[in-house]
């Protein structure tokens, strides 16, 4: 029987699904079939296949051959197919070992000549390769690096199918080609901005501490020119080291974009501050074809900055809603449905009005009360209901900046030590439960009976919720601004104080 059998990896969202690629010989006029669901993309594989092999000496047989791409209800897409199709043509032609193939898992594109061309998103496919119980993966040279970084699993780089042949054990001679790689990242400053650049901002540093430690959104108002963009960009210096497993899904979800990965896993939370152009694909995911993560999906175990939050269009804001809540972002299609992670610190930024002014010390707005209400109305209830920290934002004044100049101002690292013991007394406190930080606990436990806190803590914030100044939604976030609050102050539950702190920073906005 003239068959060949091997493995291939298809990406849903950052979900891989290990492929089984089946290529069946058979009597015939010459034809080149290919099923199970194949993209557009991939469809054209046949094509590349049989001229690659022709041009690497080592061409197919002028037969029928059929290539079954299984489970065949699964939708494949893309061109990362291309080496495995090929290698099991080859073994059902007995050009190479039909055993060897079938203990490897082959990604790759190929190209007219026979050269493998590196593909995006192979670090999770190598990943799901790896937790589908495979130890060894062939993938092009331009991919070797990225593929490595996934922990005990063999990488075979090959620069072209001839080589993979040797290498199944093909009898031919090798030759030398250069390989195709990536090209080279542009340089970029790996530097963090420091939150000592921030002068005379005292309550909003403390605002953004606050935000660090229990993982809070955050919402800034302010004139232009006070700080909010600067505040934003400082808060990834505030968190502490990502750890493996985020890591490793962090280069993933870059791996899947088509960013540059490198050869180490970065340990810092990733920054992303889209454009106010952005539509919803391009926030949340999505696209024809393969399913890309979007901006929201990157940041994941970092922060999203929208900048200018009101010229966002409202259906991409509100895009926003369920991973805010559920920290998933989910892309539905006719046939799949992609999953990303959607862990994610937002921080919103915005004027108070188109003009800007709006409650400025040193400038008066023009703006009348209708184009005010208009402008922050594109920012729907239900979405910053679900921001735990609304602060407003002043511009420095000449004297802060003189003063500021006298003392000594927090550094990033200062802040970082107390982000990381606020944390450690939170996941002490939650040990046990599936929650480590205070913006995940629900509502429901912090006032059940294991840490429900005494009236008398919390008579402030039960007149705000009994006179209609805030939701539901908006006490169960309070109590968890004053769970943090009390985590970053040392205590062991909080006090009156550290309600009334967590229910300015979350109605600051409106006093």
């Amino acid at each position: 029987m003239a068959m060949g059998r091997t493995w291939s990896v298809s990406l849903l969202g950052l979900r891989g699904a290990v492929v089984e690629i089946e290529a069946d010989l058979s009597s015939g006029l010459p034809a080149f079939v290919l099923i199970g669901l194949p993209d557009a993309a991939l469809g054209e594989a046949k094509d590349r296949v049989r001229a690659a092999a022709t041009n690497s000496g080592c061409g197919l047989p002028a037969r029928k051959l059929t290539i079954n791409l299984s489970p065949a209800a699964l939708p494949k897409h893309g061109s990362g197919f291309d080496l495995g199709i090929a290698l099991a043509s080859l073994a059902a032609a007995e050009t190479v070992s039909a055993q060897s193939i079938g203990r490897v898992v082959h990604l790759g594109e190929l190209g007219l000549d026979g050269r493998l061309r590196p593909i995006d998103g192979i670090l999770p496919a190598v990943l799901a390769a790896s937790r589908a119980g495979f130890d060894t993966v062939m993938v092009p040279t331009g991919n070797a690096d990225e593929a490595a970084l996934v922990p005990d699993v063999r990488v075979i780089a090959v620069a072209c199918l001839r080589d993979a042949v040797i290498w199944h054990g093909g009898e031919f001679a090798p030759e030398v080609v250069e390989p195709i790689l990536r090209s080279a990242p542009a340089l970029v400053d790996d530097h963090e901005p420091d939150l000592a650049d921030i002068v005379g901002s005292d309550d909003a540093v403390e605002a953004m501490l606050v935000a660090a430690a229990g993982g809070h959104h955050v919402f800034l108002l302010g004139p232009p020119g006070s700080g909010k963009t600067m505040l934003a960009s400082r808060l990834p210096s505030l968190l502490p080291d990502l750890g493996s497993d985020a890591a490793l899904e962090v280069s993933s979800l870059r791996s899947l974009s088509g960013m540059p990965v490198g050869s180490t896993l970065s340990s810092r939370p990733p920054f992303e501050a889209p454009h106010h152009t952005a539509t919803a694909a391009a926030l949340v995911g999505g696209g024809s074809g393969q399913i890309r993560p979007g901006a929201a999906a990157r940041a994941s175990h970092g922060v999203l900055f929208l900048d200018e939050a009101p010229e966002f269009p409202s259906s991409v804001l509100d895009a926003l809603r369920q991973p805010l809540e559920s920290a998933t972002i989910s892309i539905h299609r006719a046939n799949a449905v992609a999953h990303f992670p959607g862990s994610f610190q937002l921080v919103m930024a915005a004027n108070p009005c188109p003009c800007g002014q709006y409650g400025a010390q040193d400038s008066e707005c023009t703006c009348p009360p209708n184009s005010r209400r208009r402008y922050l109305g594109r920012l729907s209830g239900p979405l910053l209901d679900r921001i735990d920290i609304q602060f407003r934002v002043q511009r420095i004044t000449a004297a802060q900046l003189r003063l500021a100049g006298d003392t000594a101002r927090m550094t990033s690292s200062m802040a970082r030590a107390q982000v990381l013991a606020a944390r450690s007394a939170a996941a002490e406190r939650l040990a046990g439960t599936p929650w480590t930080l205070n913006s995940h606990v629900p509502g429901a436990w912090l006032r059940g009976p294991s840490v429900r806190l005494a009236p008398a803590v919390t008579s402030s914030l039960d007149r705000a919720l009994e006179r209609g100044g805030i939701t539901m939604r908006g006490y169960d976030r309070v109590l968890r601004l004053a769970w943090t609050i009390a985590d970053l102050a040392g205590a062991t539950q909080p006090t009156p104080d550290h309600v009334n702190q967590g229910l300015y920073l979350r109605k600051a906005i409106s006093t």
